[in-house]
């Protein structure tokens, strides 16, 4: 190929990179502008939730429910799911999370209209958490909350994939020993993903929870993106 020729060939490359740039890239009537605003709406349009950077896949993990029912990964595809982790014996942050959202579940499930949701309360702390002890701890808040725990091995991974943390702070050889655990709501869209966290509120003299009306307006906006 002659330097005529191939001059000729870089000439049409050139035009068809310009057209596909104009035409995918930046569409005709998008302007830079136009392209900031709509990514920052969409990166903004939850006010409260802190996002991942990329949704998390939750892990495999063989769990059971307050119903002695089996409960996995599975159990969160097709709806979506607000999580908190935590254990019955718990003297502050647990029931006062529960207590919140067992609060707020009528303006929840307004909120969220015909798309399925589910509220997950994981216990980490399966030696004196029995399915039938979260059977009475889930009905004393909200007979439509979902209680569930498993083996240490399955929990750990599990809680770690969702960005999370719990540690046993003593011997369980003592009978009031104390867990240490993450005190966010974390949310899991109906692919089984976590995609951010409503982390608690710190205020003085308060018990730190999520606040529910946090998640009340930013509902809507989450299920809308998908």
């Amino acid at each position: 190929m002659n330097q005529k020729n191939i001059t000729a060939v870089v000439a049409v490359v050139a035009v068809i990179v310009g057209v596909y740039v104009a035409i995918v890239i930046a569409p005709p009537g998008t302007t830079n502008k136009d392209s900031a605003e709509t990514s920052a709406v969409t990166e903004y349009s939850t006010q409260y939730m802190q996002r991942y950077p990329q949704p998390r896949a939750l892990s495999e993990a063989a769990l059971i429910d307050h119903n002695q029912q089996p409960f996995s990964k599975q159990n969160f595809e097709n709806k979506w799911s607000l999580l908190f982790v935590g254990y019955t014996y718990c003297p502050d942050i647990c029931p006062t999370t529960l207590a919140e959202l067992n609060n707020a579940y009528p303006g929840i499930v307004e909120t969220v209209g015909d798309a399925p949701l589910q509220v997950v309360f994981l216990s980490v702390d399966p030696k004196r958490d029995s399915p039938e002890r979260l059977n009475e701890y889930m009905n004393f808040f909200n007979q439509n909350f979902v209680g569930v725990t498993g083996e240490h091995a399955q929990l750990f991974p599990f809680v770690r994939s969702m960005g999370m943390m719990y540690s046993m702070t003593e011997s369980t050889d003592n009978p009031n020993y104390l867990v240490d655990h993450s005190a966010s709501v974390v949310v899991i869209n109906p692919k089984a993903q976590v995609i951010g966290r409503f982390k608690p509120q710190h205020s003085p003299g308060k018990i730190p929870i999520s606040d529910s009306q946090q998640i009340i307006a930013d509902l809507p906006a989450i299920i809308s993106e998908g």
